[in-house]
């Protein structure tokens, strides 16, 4: 499988990703459980993000997702933590003496996949270690499927799955939900905050009647269709109906709209 590299494009489609990630309606109280949880062990979370130098959420979403947050267990694999591990990886943690602590047992486990050499813990290099974590598959096989590991249980995931390291189903739904989700309502709730997330910018959204979809205008369409009365296809470009509807919800055109007039629109800081 080809290596990857966070590159700009990467970065981007992270932001974007996790700014309009929703989680879906089937699955609210299951994130909203998980995460009152993840919170309330915080502690063991943290004990192990420390040691390793590492955010204590990211060691919370993958206990989460790779292992629903069993403590009886290895991060590793599953295996009981009465001994060493005896499936892949096997044999581990190779120091010490069983029974391990969890937090043995998930400081070794992440070690072993280098997460504590990683530094960047922006929002975008979180979701690159994350999804690394799982698998590169979708991104690299099944792009039309966004992983599951990281957006399961958001309108950004619907179906479709690995159901072996080799076999793909279209049909098949990954049943956990995925890391970015979860980290998303930690951020929303006021859990988490990213190194990154004072200098994220907004979008300036412009009139057009021609160009390349844009997702910040799709999202934006989406927003307006939810307002009583207005109704308008969700293509992602800016044109004149998308236009009209963002006058009749706020009073002013999309920039550079002809039927603009020279008042500047700006947003209340409040």
């Amino acid at each position: 499988m080809t290596r990857m590299t966070l590159t700009d494009e990467l970065q981007a489609d992270y932001r974007q990703l996790f700014s309009t990630c929703v989680p879906r309606d089937d699955r609210s109280e299951e994130i909203e459980t998980l995460i009152s949880a993840m919170v309330a062990d915080r502690d063991r979370y943290q004990a192990v993000a420390k040691e390793l130098g590492m955010p204590w959420f990211v060691v919370a979403a993958l206990h989460a997702v790779e292992r629903q947050r069993d403590f009886s267990c290895h991060l590793h694999n599953g295996d009981p933590l009465t001994e060493r591990t005896r499936h892949m990886p096997d044999g581990r943690p190779k120091d010490g003496d069983p029974p391990f602590t969890w937090e043995e047992s998930a400081c070794d486990a992440l070690r072993l996949r280098f997460l504590d050499q990683w530094h960047d813990w922006s929002i975008p290099g979180t979701l690159f270690k994350l999804e690394e974590y799982g698998t590169w598959g979708y991104r690299q096989h099944h792009p039309e499927v966004l992983s599951p590991y990281l957006w399961s249980g958001s309108t950004h995931y619907e179906k479709g799955k690995y159901i072996t390291n080799d076999t793909w189903s279209d049909t098949a739904v990954y049943g956990h939900c995925g890391a970015a989700v979860l980290l998303r309502r930690l951020a929303e709730q006021g859990h988490i905050d990213f190194p990154d997330a004072n200098r994220e910018t907004i979008p300036t959204l412009r009139y057009t009647e021609e160009g390349s979809p844009d997702p910040w205008v799709t999202e934006l369409q989406r927003s307006l269709n939810r307002v009583p009365g207005i109704f308008i296809k969700v293509d992602g470009l800016a044109g004149p109906r998308t236009s009209e509807a963002l006058h009749r919800l706020i009073g002013h055109y999309l920039p550079e709209d002809p039927r603009a007039t020279e008042e500047v629109f700006t947003p209340s800081a409040n």
